[in-house]
């Protein structure tokens, strides 16, 4: 170690264990906050297009949600059915993905909801694929065609999908 000080070495260990220390901080941040909304989760293997259907309603609002015990918190779409006046709690997937302030859907509004059903904890729920409000909005968590999470492709993907490509 022959022409550096002990300072100098320190200082370089520091940097050094910044710079460790941030990569990891960053794979382990990959993930976004959706620990069990992965796409081989058992979460999402509730996502079975054998149950695929659709509904309207109206919206109520919008909850937190933790699925299954040891998820990440995640979003759900409140809708009242009207033809059995029942809310439905409608799955649309983790909080990092999902934030109800930057989706455009209001309190009382008309939606149709695309999606499966699925119990969890012994209750009824909707995984969304979609949900449609009017002719001009739809908000998109789920591919129609297998059910793949927004939340779990690549930037490239899922700018394609939103492209409508």
């Amino acid at each position: 170690m022959k022409g550096y000080s002990k300072n100098a070495l320190v200082g370089i260990a520091f940097v050094l264990g910044m710079y460790i220390f941030g990569l990891s901080a960053g794979f382990a941040g990959e993930t976004g906050g959706i620990v069990g909304w992965e796409k081989d989760s058992a979460y999402n293997k509730l996502y079975d297009l054998d149950e695929w259907d659709s509904f309207k309603g109206n919206v109520v609002g919008f909850k937190k949600i933790i699925p299954l015990k040891g998820m990440s918190p995640g979003v759900a779409l409140l809708v009242r059915d009207p033809e059995s006046n029942e809310v439905v709690t409608v799955h649309l997937g983790p909080s990092p993905f999902v934030n109800p302030n930057s989706i455009s859907l209001r309190k009382g509004e008309k939606v149709k909801v695309k999606g499966v059903w699925a119990e969890i904890d012994g209750k009824e729920v909707f995984m969304a694929s979609k949900v449609k409000k009017a002719d001009y909005y739809e908000y998109k968590v789920r591919l129609t065609k297998d059910g793949t999470p927004f939340w779990t492709m690549s930037p490239e993907e899922l700018a394609r999908e939103r492209a409508g490509k």
